[in-house]
C-alpha cells in the first residue's frame, strides 16, 4: 500500500528536517526571487519588502509571510546598479540602497526614496540621494543601512573593521559624514544588512551566521554602546535583517541552490 503526502505536510516536513538553529522558518521566498538582498517593513503595509542585488531588475517586491509576492513594483526612472539594502520612515516611505561597490572603486552612491509605497501598485518613480565619500576615506563595499531620526547610517562590508557613515535624509547631492571604524570579534564579520528597532534603542547588524546586537549608546556613535554577539547557530547567505517589533527581526536569505530563500523569524 502506498501512500500519497499531501503538499502541506511535504512542506512541514521540509521545514523539520532543516536544521535552521535558532531561527524560526516563518515562510519559503518565491522561487523568482533568488537573490533577496534586503527586508523591510512599512508603515502603512503588512507586508516584507525585498529587491534583489546587482544584475537584477529595477523592482521591490513585497512578500507575505508565507514567502508569497504580493506586490511587484517597478521603479522606472532608476537604475540598479548594485541594490543591496532597505530602510523606512514612520511616513510609509521605502528607501533604495544601491551601495553595492565591490570593485572598491566606485565614487558616488545613491539612496532611493519610493514616496507613499503602500499606496503604489505596479509602477512608481524615485527621488534621488547621493552621496560621495569624505576626503581621505578610502572607497568600500557598503550593504547595510538604516534611517534614523534625520539620517541614514550606513556601514561597510569589510572583515577586518566595519566603517560608518552619517548622511542626511534630504533629496540632493551630499558629503558623507564619517563617524568611526569599529573592529568587529571573530571570523568573517562581515556586515550584510542592518537596522534599527521602532523604539531607537537597539541596533542589529546581520552576517552569514550571527547578529550584533548595539544598545545603550548616547550618540549615533552607536558603538560607543554595548556590543553583543548572538550566534544564531545557522549558517546562510543572509542579507536582509529588519524588526517586526522592538524585540523581534525577520531575516532573509539567499537560495543556495539547496537551501535558504526564506524568511525567518528571531526574538531578541
Amino acid at each position: 500500500m502506498t501512500f500519497q503526502l499531501k503538499p502541506i505536510l511535504v512542506s512541514a516536513l521540509l521545514f523539520m528536517s532543516c536544521n535552521t538553529g535558532k531561527l524560526t522558518v516563518v515562510g519559503s521566498i518565491d522561487n523568482d526571487l533568488e537573490e533577496a538582498s534586503a527586508a523591510q517593513m512599512v508603515t502603512n503595509s503588512n507586508l516584507i519588502w525585498t529587491i534583489q542585488d546587482a544584475g537584477n531588475n529595477n523592482n521591490v517586491y513585497g512578500l507575505d509571510l508565507k514567502g508569497d509576492i504580493v506586490k511587484d513594483i517597478d521603479v522606472s526612472n532608476i537604475k540598479n546598479q548594485d541594490w543591496e539594502d532597505l530602510a523606512s520612515d514612520t511616513e510609509g516611505n521605502l528607501y533604495i540602497g544601491d551601495l553595492g561597490n565591490n570593485s572598491r572603486k566606485r565614487k558616488k552612491f545613491f539612496i532611493y526614496k519610493i514616496e507613499n509605497l503602500a499606496n503604489v501598485d505596479h509602477k512608481t518613480e524615485a527621488l534621488t540621494i547621493s552621496f560621495t565619500l569624505p576626503k581621505d576615506v578610502k572607497s568600500e563595499d557598503f550593504e547595510s543601512f538604516f534611517l534614523w531620526k534625520d539620517s541614514f547610517y550606513v556601514f561597510s562590508k569589510e572583515n577586518k573593521k566595519t566603517m560608518l557613515l552619517k548622511v542626511p535624509n534630504k533629496v540632493g547631492e551630499h558629503v558623507a559624514t564619517y563617524i568611526t571604524e569599529y573592529e568587529l570579534k571573530g571570523k568573517d564579520t562581515r556586515v550584510t544588512s542592518a537596522d534599527i528597532s521602532p523604539d531607537g534603542k537597539t541596533v542589529v547588524l546581520l552576517n552569514h551566521d550571527r547578529i550584533w546586537t548595539l544598545t545603550e549608546y548616547n550618540t549615533d556613535n552607536f558603538f560607543e554602546g554595548v556590543v553583543s554577539k548572538i550566534d544564531l547557530k545557522h549558517d546562510s547567505q543572509k542579507e536582509g535583517i529588519c524588526f517586526k517589533d522592538n524585540k523581534t527581526v525577520y531575516i532573509t536569505d539567499e537560495d543556495s541552490g539547496k537551501d535558504g530563500n526564506n524568511i525567518y523569524s528571531f526574538k531578541l
